[in-house]
């Protein structure tokens, strides 16, 4: 062939695309991703391009290559019919996922062509670089990417919206991702117990630069009720809830705004509505589950002889409703381990022990997600199984995780708790002793782990595992 390989593939890893920009698909649910982006398509008109570019990639990981070039055919012609006079800059990503579709597909030829393409397009757009153009869009396009494939590209995701910032920083939808990934930060490092990253300022300045962006409008009102100014928070979801009454996107954090407040009812109906326009929405059906699980604790709680037809009827739309959000998102974390506690409140424990596997054998597992895991499935031990050991040996397992987070500290409370009751029984057992040294010792408490591996030694005074911690103990001291 009249391309030479080496040429063809270095020319390929210069360009800025999906296949540069290190998106990686163990980190995903990658039929979840399409099921979300092709609703976005469906909702977000305006971020079409960006859209079918995505799509395109993902298409291409699901080893769908001829899909992912229909894909990137519709990409151009939003961009021909939106854009005519500036296609040049906004379809340069297209190209570039253009050119590696067919290098993947052995059609080296027209990869080739496309490579020339965006080096001519950039050529005329920058005198200086043929190459490497700087372009505050192709930065966006880069951040809204990372921000789909979850959590572990956020910072990143940061970095790119920060980047594109920097050019123009009056761009409203650079301002709408850049508060989008901060609003997700800051949730994640409330998870973490780490220091806040402030999304209330970049939210209010996209809802600023975008009156009509009711999204962004949403995640406002989430943020401004987290910080107890709920009632600010609720004119925000009222505006937007009038500006979009139809919009999915508005409809489930208005639930979610809802929720939090009490109004169950409230929350429910909408959440009802959102689903009769996205009816595979995994986030839909998690978020009504939540719902009818706050209904389960409100019934348990507040009436004193609760009808067990009513309960058995909350217990099985919960259920209902994390089975279908499972199968719309088989990576869905939270929802396998509610719903292992909800067939636990049923006492179909056979079915929660399964769920709760199935849960921890998820490939893309966070500490804080574990921690939470061992947390729950210490209490499905402890207060279902009836079973205190089992429930110690899980609630250890997560505090031995040692990166701080919620979780965490859930763990290392019930440990507690639960070993200073078995103490107090006057089961004077050196186990327990022993195991509350340990809990103290990991939460950096030296003194009072010391104390009480002095109290297991003194009930088993040559166990070797309380001697050497002991000893350690004291010479870090």
């Amino acid at each position: 062939s009249t391309i030479s390989m080496n040429s063809l593939k270095s020319s390929l890893l210069k360009l800025e695309c999906h296949f540069t920009w290190t998106l990686l698909k163990q980190d995903v649910d990658l039929g979840h991703l399409e099921e979300t982006v092709d609703d976005q398509i469906e909702f977000f008109i305006e971020s079409n391009i960006t859209n079918y570019n995505l799509l395109s990639y993902v298409c291409h990981l699901k080893g769908s290559n001829e899909e992912a070039l229909r894909n990137l055919q519709k990409a151009e012609e939003e961009a021909q019919k939106n854009h005519p006079d500036e296609t040049d800059w906004r379809i340069l990503v297209t190209w570039g996922n253009y050119a590696w579709i067919y290098y993947h597909m052995k059609r080296y030829e027209e990869a080739q062509i496309y490579i020339n393409k965006v080096e001519n397009s950039c050529k005329k757009l920058s005198s200086t670089a043929q190459w490497k153009i700087q372009l505050p869009e192709i930065y966006a396009e880069q951040g809204w990417a990372l921000l789909k494939f979850g959590r572990k590209y956020y910072k990143r995701a940061k970095d790119c919206f920060e980047t594109a910032l920097k050019n123009e920083p009056n761009n409203p939808r650079f301002n709408a991702g850049y508060a989008i990934v901060m609003y997700r930060l800051e949730d994640l490092s409330l998870r973490q117990c780490e220091e806040i990253n402030p999304s209330l300022e970049p939210l209010k300045r996209a809802v600023e630069l975008n009156p009509k962006g009711t999204f962004i409008m949403a995640l406002l009102a989430l943020k401004l009720q987290d910080l107890k100014q709920a009632d600010e928070g609720e004119r925000y979801i009222e505006e937007a809830m009038q500006i979009t009454p139809d919009l999915p996107y508005v409809q489930r954090y208005a639930a979610k705004f809802y929720r939090r407040k009490g109004e169950l009812d409230k929350a429910l109906e909408i959440l009802k509505k959102a689903l009769a326009v996205t009816p595979k929405s995994a986030f839909l059906h998690h978020q009504l589950a939540l719902c009818y699980k706050l209904k389960l604790y409100q019934l348990k709680n507040t009436t004193r002889y609760p009808r067990q037809e009513q309960v058995n009827e909350v217990i099985r739309l919960a259920i209902f409703h994390l089975k279908t959000a499972i199968v719309q998102k088989p990576k869905f974390f939270h929802a396998h381990v509610e719903l292992a506690n909800m067939y636990a409140q049923e006492k179909r424990y056979k079915e929660a022990e399964e769920t709760f596997q199935k849960a921890f054998q998820i490939s893309i597992l966070f500490d804080d997600d574990k921690q939470n895991y061992y947390y729950q499935y210490g209490n499905f031990h402890q207060f279902h199984m009836k079973s205190e050991s089992e429930a110690i040996k899980y609630y250890l397992e997560g505090l031995k995780i040692e990166k701080a987070s919620y979780g965490r500290n859930l763990c290392r409370n019930a440990l507690k708790k639960l070993l200073e009751k078995r103490i107090q029984r006057g089961l004077e057992d050196a186990k327990d002793f022993g195991t509350l040294g340990l809990v103290h010792n990991l939460s950096g408490e030296k003194h009072e782990a010391i104390e009480c591996y002095e109290k297991a030694i003194a009930l088993c005074p040559n166990n070797e595992e309380y001697l050497s911690a002991l000893c350690e103990l004291r010479l870090s001291i």
